[in-house]
């Protein structure tokens, strides 16, 4: 089965409400890159790669293409032996990157998953359940809004809910934390996620003014310097998400202790294949962590569910999906959504999603 052509796409999805606001970004509309690999026996895999904006990391939709563009013209012809060998060979033609080329790996697994007629999750390892439990995200914005809002969610299902803070002032972070964690008690766990935006000094501040609420700190800080100067001065458990720029960083936290968990993102990881070296790695430190993506369509929703279900479920802490913040699905005969908090491992081989195309714009094709 060798490659014979690859197709590049693009899909705008806009932001439901307007605007999605973390620390740092406010993002009202969306750029996503999706690849299909077409084989010389007419099978045909899919992969999405959809960066949150220019500064959330070192990751954009044009440079995605770029990165493709790099690569595409040296993949024809291939022969698609096994995910780690693509890898390697993708390797051999572009440095780094990795975002750009999870698109190709999820492709990849895709196609051998139809070919052998199974789902990605049995080429990554094996599904030890059927379904994965969600997260809802609580964007920056006044702390009763934001409140009412993680209720909703909770009564809706969601057992975990994520509260985006920073940019603004400590008092109204801590605000919004309470008001919160008021508004679910007893009801959904809390991780309060500052993306960056605060100094290792107002991190060791937020966290005393927070000491009596039970939550997960996620990446407060930007240098995995900072973080790891942080190890054993909080009292709330800390989680790294940006920080986790490839596997061998997540090596070097698991090994030195710096986190208590992550937020595993699958295209910052270079595609689920990396990412299950990542799951692996945290499963022999028994540290729990989510398996998501920073956006994007059924795609990449159906590759971090895949994944998602080989997580011991003891140690996953749930899949974000973009399914509340977009209108529309790729393919509406088997869309990846979440029902009372769950997200169905999507049934059939492969992905067990087909985008339309009539519904992408081409960008490119490279034969």
């Amino acid at each position: 089965m060798k490659i014979a052509r690859i197709r590049v796409h693009q899909a705008l999805l806009p932001v439901v409400g307007g605007a999605y606001r973390m620390s740092h970004t406010t993002v009202e509309a969306l750029d996503s890159t999706l690849v299909e690999i077409v084989t010389d026996d007419g099978r045909s895999g899919w992969g999405e790669t959809c960066p949150l904006g220019p500064v959330y990391q070192p990751h954009h939709a044009l440079g995605a293409r770029a990165a493709l563009e790099q690569m595409a013209p040296g993949l024809v012809g291939t022969e698609i032996e096994s995910p780690r060998a693509f890898a390697a060979r993708m390797d051999g033609l572009l440095a780094g990157h990795g975002y750009a080329k999870a698109a190709l790996d999820t492709a990849v697994l895709d196609l051998l998953g139809r070919q052998l007629g199974v789902p990605v999750s049995t080429l990554l390892g094996g599904a030890l359940v059927d379904s994965v439990p969600s997260y809802y995200s609580v964007i920056v914005g006044d702390p009763d809004v934001g409140a009412r809002a993680a209720a909703e969610k909770v009564a809706a299902g969601y057992r975990r809910v994520q509260l985006k803070v920073g940019g603004r002032d400590l008092d109204r972070d801590v605000e919004s934390v309470r008001a919160t964690w008021d508004a679910i008690r007893g009801r959904a766990r809390l991780a309060v996620d500052a993306n960056r935006a605060m100094t290792a000094a107002h991190a060791l501040q937020f966290d005393r003014l927070c000491a009596d609420v039970p939550f997960t700190l996620e990446q407060p800080c930007a240098p995995v310097e900072e973080m790891e100067s942080l190890r054993g001065r909080l009292v709330h458990p800390v989680f790294l998400d940006e920080n986790t720029e490839d596997v061998a960083t997540v090596l070097r936290v698991v090994a030195g202790g710096t986190a208590d968990g992550f937020s595993f993102k699958v295209t910052r990881l270079g595609g689920p294949t990396r990412a299950a070296v990542a799951r692996d790695l945290c499963a022999l430190r028994s540290l729990p962590h989510t398996v998501d993506d920073a956006w994007g369509g059924d795609v990449i929703a159906a590759a971090c569910v895949h994944l998602a279900a080989t997580v011991d479920p003891r140690l996953l802490e749930g899949t974000w999906i973009a399914h509340d913040w977009v209108e529309g699905h790729y393919d509406d005969e088997h869309p990846v959504v979440v029902r009372d908090g769950r997200i169905a491992v999507p049934a059939g081989p492969g992905l067990g999603v087909r985008p339309d195309p009539d519904r992408l714009t081409p960008v490119a094709t490279y034969d």
